[in-house]
């Protein structure tokens, strides 16, 4: 199985880095290339459509607001990867500081796993660039 994952610090409490992100529909408010978010199955699906118009399922595994986590899986996207879990988490990094991971576990189906691992990193750090451009 194939791992991805990156993590960032941003200078802002980690309560309020949560409330931007702690959201499982709330993507469209920091990741930009994420159009929408619609939710399905009583909150515990998001249907994604990205800006380029790419269609992507995404179930909610598990939800922990007080530890500021939850974990996710693909239903249904344009990756060639099978058993996708991903998990986001916003920890305190001292008085004023927020350390956010976002990681990934998955099988590669249609490339290498090294190229599997890139795309996923490259998203993951992408994201929390993102994500912290609004602090």
């Amino acid at each position: 199985m194939a791992q991805a994952s990156a993590t960032i610090r941003i200078p802002v409490s980690a309560d309020q880095v949560w409330q931007l992100t702690g959201g499982f529909q709330s993507l469209p408010l920091w990741l930009p290339f994420i159009k929408n978010s619609e939710s399905q199955d009583g909150g515990r699906v998001r249907h994604l459509t990205t800006d380029d118009g790419a269609e992507i399922s995404e179930r909610l595994q598990t939800y922990d607001n007080a530890a500021r986590t939850y974990s996710y899986t693909i239903e249904k996207g344009p990756f060639a990867v099978k058993d996708y879990v991903a998990r986001l988490v916003v920890k305190e990094d001292g008085a004023n500081g927020a350390l956010v991971e976002w990681s990934g576990s998955f099988t590669p189906t249609g490339m290498t796993e090294a190229e599997a691992e890139a795309l996923f990193k490259g998203m993951y750090e992408g994201g929390l660039e993102a994500l912290k451009a609004n602090f």
